[in-house]
């Protein structure tokens, strides 16, 4: 399950399987935002401009829900709609091979799938490098943000109200991306590594046994989802925070 692929590159090494299914969500999620707009109207829109209008006001409203002054986060808004969007595509690839599974009653379909499953998709969000990465652009965003509304005064709340606070003030800027990252990782690895483990158990497609399947699947999509959610809304949260005018 999730055997780690390396390709070579000079003297460094990337995780070949991770790397191609992130190329592979970037074009799925390329090719599902082309449609979305290829007919784009003000007028009746498509179902699909109806969903991208839909998780571009879902993205307004948890910035302005969360920070004291909209026009801080405005410029975001582009970046926090690709975010949860990714985070969500991402999310739903590894799911994929095991949508057709409970349709099917034969065992050895069963190994099968399994076998491709783990030897072919996986999400990008099950490779804590992915999550690190997503946390760090996140992090930067934060210092970034609070330097450009408060200038050099921003790091000065790391000595208050006391310097002897400076090592707990550290400790909390590093655990925020290392709590995004893992909590991201460990809920969808979890979930893939569950959806394998149904997959092998003895007469999961005898005798009803069909139900499990479906079931878990839905409950991962949720969980997708939600993670996708977390990790926006808690992006906003931190970037919020460093943007706060002091009272």
């Amino acid at each position: 399950m999730h055997e780690i692929i390396l390709w070579h590159v000079g003297n460094g090494t990337v995780h070949a399987r991770t790397l191609v299914m992130t190329w592979l969500t970037m074009a799925l999620l390329l090719i599902f935002v082309f449609l979305g707009v290829r007919n784009l109207t003000s007028g009746k829109p498509g179902k699909l401009q109806n969903v991208l209008e839909w998780v571009v006001d879902f993205v307004k409203g948890l910035i302005s829900g969360n920070m004291d002054d909209y026009r801080k986060g405005a410029s975001l808004l582009s970046y926090l709609v690709s975010l949860i969007m990714f985070i969500f595509f991402s999310n739903m690839l590894g799911l994929i091979p095991n949508f057709v599974a409970p349709l099917f009653t034969n065992v050895e379909f069963a190994k099968l799938n399994q076998i491709f499953h783990g030897a072919v998709l996986q999400s990008p969000t099950a490779d804590i490098n992915t999550t690190l990465a997503l946390a760090t652009l996140t992090i930067i965003l934060v210092i970034a943000f609070g330097v450009k509304f408060k200038g050099a005064s921003y790091f000065h709340h790391f000595i208050e109200p006391h310097p002897v606070f400076l090592p707990i003030h550290l400790i909390d800027i590093l655990a925020k991306p290392m709590t995004l990252a893992f909590r991201l990782f460990g809920n969808i690895y979890a979930g893939e590594v569950l959806i394998a483990v149904i997959l092998m158990l003895p007469g999961i497609y005898v005798f009803g046994g069909v139900l499990p399947m479906p079931i878990w699947l839905g409950f991962s999509i949720f969980i997708g989802a939600i993670q996708s959610f977390v990790f926006t809304v808690l992006t906003i949260a931190y970037i919020a925070q460093a943007v706060a005018e002091e009272h």
